[in-house]
């Protein structure tokens, strides 16, 4: 992408020399400076809470001395899904602020369009939210880890279901026109082959569309028996909410980032949204299942005390919790030995990490060839008032 393998490898042998707190940026004696940028406006706001769960993470992580008593200044900024506004915000972060590193930021339009800048600047980029395939590429993003299932290991997973499931009839996928959409289409093809062509039919949708009702009306006219909904909780919604409308009655699939019940499900009205399924890494924090949970325990131990007034229900603020404990598990044991390269080097090795919030056996493994931090899920069915978990854990090998 960039010059690809000689940059990559000029990159990783910069980033290979030892380095202390006082020779890289924004590290003191006193305070760590990290940087992201979310949608906290425009069209995907509702998956910008992420940005407000790291925040609130940092600052219970400082309420307590800190990590290696250096407080965290964890840098926002709201790109409001616009990629060169993310442009604009990264070049802030990295030449004015002088950030140590770029984490959990979200959106896979803005990570491509700064990609390029913060590798040629030498900064990593951990955790990023977002599961375009294009970053799992070790050699053309050296400097980054992705912080959710890749979309392409999380299609195939649904594309799997369906073969099984609707083993004849026809599916219909509606899909964001950007790579996040796309990555999840090319996964269905990537499963399916020549099948593909034969029983898939797909209807785009740009961010900036008002409503998505035509897509579905459309889709429905397909006679599709299934129907996959890859985009944003704004329109996953809208897309339920019309099925629903309409009459049409097809098994739903919707992708990870739209999972939310206060995203998606309540805008799309919980009774509308019964029978949906999705994939997933984590124990719900609303279901009573986990109600004795030590995991969900300390997590609403948490929410309550740094995101009082905010709904629980909405997983985007756990996702960068458990971002959060992951920033705790890269930085902690490494004393003053804080440069970039060395934490990118933690980072590509976390080994058999049990996030409390993840479901039992999702563990986290990351290495010099693997930067994913997530590879498993569990599917689980909407019946109303809770997520049903069924099946297996699954990951990219699972038959």
């Amino acid at each position: 992408m960039f010059g690809k393998s000689k940059l990559a490898f000029a990159l990783v042998l910069a980033l290979s020399a030892p380095a202390f707190a006082a020779d890289t940026p924004g590290v003191t004696a006193t305070e760590i400076k990290i940087g992201g940028v979310f949608p906290f406006s425009g069209p995907a706001s509702s998956i910008g809470l992420v940005g407000k769960g790291v925040l609130a993470y940092v600052q219970m992580i400082n309420d307590r001395g800190g990590i290696n008593n250096r407080k965290i200044n964890y840098i926002a900024m709201d790109d409001a899904y616009s990629p060169p506004k993310a442009v604009e915000h990264f070049r802030k972060l990295v030449d004015g602020d002088e950030v140590a590193f770029i984490f959990s930021q979200l959106g896979t339009a803005g990570n491509t369009a700064t990609a390029k800048y913060l590798a040629v600047k030498g900064v990593p980029t951990i955790a990023v939210v977002s599961g375009s395939s294009k970053f799992t590429n070790v050699q053309d993003f050296p400097l980054t880890t992705t912080g959710l299932v890749s979309y392409d290991v999380e299609g195939q997973i649904y594309a799997k279901y369906l073969t099984k499931t609707v083993p004849t009839g026809k599916y219909a996928i509606l899909y964001q026109n950007d790579d996040l959409g796309k990555d999840y289409v090319n996964a269905f093809r990537t499963f399916m082959k020549s099948d593909f062509d034969k029983r898939v039919v797909t209807a785009a949708y740009e961010v900036t569309e008002p409503t998505v009702d035509s897509q579905v009306v459309n889709l429905k006219s397909s006679g599709a028996e299934a129907f996959f909904i890859a985009g944003t909780p704004k329109f996953a919604a809208q897309a339920i909410r019309k099925a629903a409308e309409i009459g049409w009655k097809p098994v739903v699939i919707i992708d990870f980032p739209s999972s939310s019940i206060a995203g998606t499900l309540k805008p799309a009205g919980l009774d509308k949204a019964v029978g949906v399924i999705v994939g997933t890494t984590n124990k719900d924090p609303t279901d009573p299942k986990w109600s004795d949970d030590e995991g969900i325990e300390a997590y609403r131990a948490f929410f309550e005390k740094y995101l009082p007034g905010a709904d629980i229900s909405n997983t985007s603020y756990l996702t960068d919790y458990q971002h959060g404990i992951l920033l705790e598990q890269i930085l902690k044991p490494y004393g003053d030995d804080l440069s970039r390269g060395n934490i990118l080097r933690q980072a590509k090795s976390l080994r058999d990490v049990v996030v409390p919030t993840a479901l039992p056996d999702v563990k986290v493994n990351t290495s010099p060839t693997n930067n994913m931090v997530w590879t498993q899920m569990r599917l689980q069915r909407w019946n109303g008032a809770s997520w049903e978990l069924f099946g297996e854990v699954l990951d990219a090998r699972s038959d």
